[in-house]
């Protein structure tokens, strides 16, 4: 029999709220498809089996290569099946499948290499200025779902059809699983979320990260959350050791592992956010505050449309000026304001909650095309 829409759960627990929504609405909207749900490890399977409940017509399929890993954190990014040799085995199972749904690059090495009856929708699963664009696979997707009309501006000029790109709104915006961080000061403080890019090359951490940290915690005027992208922990193992330096102090939420990480939770939370260039601020920014941005090797950005956020608050050269940047954030905050408004509307569109049933009419539109 053959599928009407596959959803592939294969990559880092952080893509899992960008694509959850869109089948969760899918299945509500048109729960007499037949959908299956291809997970690459226990931990998926458990959290998507879970909200799910049991419905007719979908079915939770393990990948080839699936890993069981027995009791895992939830948040916390599980060793995955080798993508390559997992998508050449799945791409024969996946021939009888009418669509299928990624939020992840690496899945579009099929329509590209391969040939296939299937139409593929990929979901872009960052926001911001500093997208990577170029990559070919872009081009093998039937439709690119993105959240507002400068990704599609931007696509288009790295060669998508924008035909061939939906505009939706944010997602994750209208994920309903988010854990709610369980934050416990000791005292009542602002509370102030740093978040540095993954990415050597864009990142604050390797310069500045454990002496911007000690600088908060020795003023003792703030609430840290230390919680950074799942991807620095792998790419700088020493971030773990220095997050355990951190643990039981009570002015500082350590998370390294829990869900809480990929879904909103922090953003959310936090009253001051302290970042460079990750895509996190632009969530922060789904509700304007107060922003300070590292800048350790003082780029030329100004008129650079990838540096786009810093303008969302005040962008700091000198390591001495940090806690002055960060006690003055909140009465300059109404200099940023408009700035904020501007670039969380033109990177995420709609936050009110509404994207995930506008995908999930997109992916109808490619089933009935």
């Amino acid at each position: 029999m053959r599928t009407d829409v596959a959803f592939l759960f294969l990559g880092e627990t952080l893509l899992i709220p960008h694509l959850y929504p869109v089948l969760e609405a899918l299945v509500e909207r048109a729960p007499d498809l037949r959908v299956d749900v291809w997970v690459a490890t226990s931990m998926h399977e458990a959290l998507v089996a879970g909200w799910l409940g049991a419905r007719p017509g979908v079915r939770i399929r393990r990948a080839p290569g699936w890993r069981d890993l027995g009791v895992w954190e939830a948040g916390r990014n599980p060793p995955l099946p080798a993508k390559l040799p997992l998508l050449a085995r799945l791409a024969p199972l996946l021939w009888r499948t009418r669509v299928v749904v990624s939020a992840e690059q690496t899945s579009l090495w099929i329509p590209a290499l391969l040939p296939t009856r299937s139409r593929y929708v990929n979901i872009l699963h960052g926001a911001g200025s500093m997208m990577n664009r170029d990559d070919r696979r872009r081009k093998a997707a039937s439709l690119t779902i993105v959240a507002a009309d400068r990704e599609r501006a931007a696509l288009a000029a790295h060669g998508v059809d924008p035909a061939a790109v939906a505009v939706t709104g944010y997602i994750k915006a209208g994920f309903r699983q988010r854990s709610r961080a369980d934050l416990r000061f000791a005292e009542a403080r602002p509370v102030l979320m740093y978040a540095p890019h993954w990415q050597r090359h864009r990142s604050s951490w390797w310069d500045w990260g454990a002496a911007a940290v000690a600088r908060i915690v020795a003023s003792g005027r703030y609430n840290l959350i230390f919680a950074p992208h799942q991807r620095l922990v792998e790419k700088a193992p020493e971030v773990r050791a220095f997050a355990g330096s951190l643990a039981g102090r009570g002015d500082v939420h350590v998370d390294l592992d829990s869900f809480a990480m990929v879904d909103g939770s922090y953003t959310a939370a936090a009253d001051l956010y302290l970042g460079d260039t990750s895509s996190q601020v632009v969530e922060f920014l789904m509700r304007p505050r107060p922003c300070v941005f590292l800048d350790p090797r003082r780029v030329d950005w100004a008129g650079d449309a990838s540096y786009d956020m810093w303008r969302a608050g005040e962008v700091v050269t000198d390591p001495d000026a940090l806690m002055p940047a960060l006690d003055r954030a909140v009465a300059e905050h109404p200099r940023y304001v408009e700035a904020q408004r501007r670039f969380a509307a033109e990177s995420l569109g709609d936050v009110t909650g509404v994207a995930p049933a506008r995908a999930a009419e997109a992916v109808l539109a490619v089933l009935r095309g």
